[in-house]
Order: C-alpha cells, then structure tokens, then sequence
C-alpha cells in the first residue's frame, strides 16, 4: 500500500510540474503574441487610413468559417478529455483525430485566403499592412502546424493504449496548447480582420 501512494505521490508531483511548466511556455508565446498585436496596433493608429487606400480588403468569410472551425475543434479536443477524466478512453483516437482534421481544415482554408490575398496583390513587402497580415497569420499558422505534431504524438499514445483517466497529462497540456492557439486566432480574427 505504501508504494502505491509513494507512486500517486510522485505522479501528482509530476503532474503538476508538468502543469506549471505548460503554463509558463504558454505565457511566454503569449508575451510573443502580445508584442506582435502591439505592434500592430501601433501602426495602426499612427496610419492615416486603415487599410492603406489602394490595397485590398481582408475577407472575412473565409476567415470567419475558419474561426467556426477553430471554436468546434477546441470542443472537441475538450469534450475528448473530459471523456478520458470520466473513465472513458475508448474514443479518444477518434476525438484527437478530429480535432487533428480540423486543424488541417483550418491551414487549408487560411491557405485559400493568403492566396487570393497575394493574387489582389497584397504580399509582406506591400508595405505596413501586408507586413502586419502576414506576420500573424503565418506565425499563428506555425502554431497550428505544432499543435497538430503534438497532437499526433498524443494520438500515437491513444492508440497504444497509453492515455488513462489515472495518466492523461499529455492529452490535457496538448489541449491547453490547443486551446492557447484557438484563443489567439479568434483575437486575431476580431482585431485584424473585424475591426
């Protein structure tokens, strides 16, 4: 009996380590974020008309069904582990994977938009708005990309049979990852394509 609470013991310890260290890499991406929306207020303001005349508007249907798709993979993603904390991982394969084909929706549909954003002629070099637009949608977009290898490593320990309702850490600090990026797109979504 003695070693099986010396191992919950150490699992919990482990747990929350782990936890804290996910929150701290998370407010450091966020801090990251954080400057890149700052500097893209900042020109903002300082610019006479936004966007600059002459240069395509942002859509936003694309971006907004993007955002839709964001929001229900972050349900997803939950819903798979509230499942795993009940007791019941046996679909958990089928949960990440969804939330995985989702995010490969997600790059498909923000691939759509950058093109047709380059074929109106807007491109980094277009000046302070193509600059700011492509700064933070790739760099987001790369966020999405290591989400969904993590994820992949996730669902590789689903499918062994190694996620339990008594061992999911992983799951939970991928889905705080995953959370972390939907977060940011729907901030990005408001203040660079809505407002």
């Amino acid at each position: 009996m003695g070693e099986v609470l010396a191992y919950r013991s150490e699992r919990m310890r482990q747990d929350v380590t782990s936890w804290i260290g996910m929150v701290v890499f998370l407010a450091a991406w966020a801090m990251t974020f954080a400057a890149l929306f700052f500097v893209y207020g900042a020109m903002r303001v300082r610019s006479p008309m936004w966007p600059p005349s002459g240069i395509a508007m942002l859509p936003l249907g694309l971006p907004g069904l993007n955002t839709l798709v964001v929001l229900l993979s972050s349900a997803v993603l939950h819903r798979a582990v509230v499942r795993v904390r009940e007791g019941r991982p046996i679909r958990l394969p089928a949960w990440v994977g969804a939330t995985m084909g989702l995010g490969l929706l997600f790059l498909a549909l923000q691939i759509v938009v950058w093109r047709s954003m380059a074929e109106q002629g807007l491109l980094p070099q277009t000046g302070g708005y193509g600059a700011v637009f492509w700064t933070l949608t790739l760099f987001h977009a790369l966020h999405v990309v290591a989400g969904l290898g993590v994820l992949a490593w996730v669902l590789g320990q689903a499918l062994r049979g190694e996620v339990t309702t008594a061992k999911h850490a992983a799951l939970r600090h991928a889905a705080m990852f995953w959370h972390f990026v939907g977060t940011i797109w729907v901030l990005l979504f408001v203040l660079v394509y809505v407002a």
